[in-house]
């Protein structure tokens, strides 16, 4: 029974270990797919994207390393903290004024307002904010942190995997002996 459950406690690490690196190369290829070959910086599966806080042209509403959670609408009025696509860049600022289709806006620390854009290019409205917890997605996003992921589970599994062959092995020598000392009692 104690083999058992320490063949399932591997199963379920090693079951862990395959979906967190999946989850990592999944994510930081959507991510890459998105950013590189489609122009998107900002992914909005389910109509939800985060974003982190480049600058501080919002302090004090918003500051560096600030993590943004933006919904996607279709009705952006004045006061509305936005997130929009400029060029491969995100911005983050507040609407000042509007007119039809097209939106200005300007980050609160700033002097000037931004030139005005077309509210196709807003990826939607800030609804919710952390602080500095930019920081650490930096991190994770960062590719060594995917290399350091990538290497922490293959040393993982192989560990595993020897660890389960050397028990295996160690179980054959025994069964061998009891052989050899039922050969020996004949």
């Amino acid at each position: 029974m104690k083999k058992f459950d320490k063949n399932k406690k591997r199963l379920i690490l090693r079951g862990a270990l395959v979906l967190l690196v999946s989850v990592v190369l999944g994510f930081g290829f959507y991510s890459w797919n998105a950013a590189t070959l489609a122009g998107n910086a900002m992914p909005m599966p389910f109509g939800t994207g985060v974003a982190v806080v480049l600058s501080g042209s919002m302090e004090p509403k918003l500051s560096v390393d600030d993590v943004v959670f933006v919904r996607a609408t279709n009705d952006y009025e004045v006061g509305d903290v936005v997130v929009f696509q400029d060029g491969r860049s995100l911005v983050v600022h507040e609407i000042i004024e509007r007119e039809e289709n097209f939106v200005t806006t300007k980050g609160t620390a700033n002097n000037t307002a931004d030139a005005p854009i077309d509210v196709k290019y807003i990826k939607g409205e800030v609804v919710w904010s952390v602080p500095y917890v930019g920081a650490v997605i930096k991190i994770i996003k960062s590719p060594a942190f995917t290399v350091l992921i990538l290497a922490a589970a293959v040393y993982l599994l192989v560990k595993s995997y020897k660890n389960e062959r050397s028990e295996e092995e160690k179980a054959l020598d025994e069964i061998r002996r009891q052989i050899e000392e039922l050969k020996k009692e004949k």
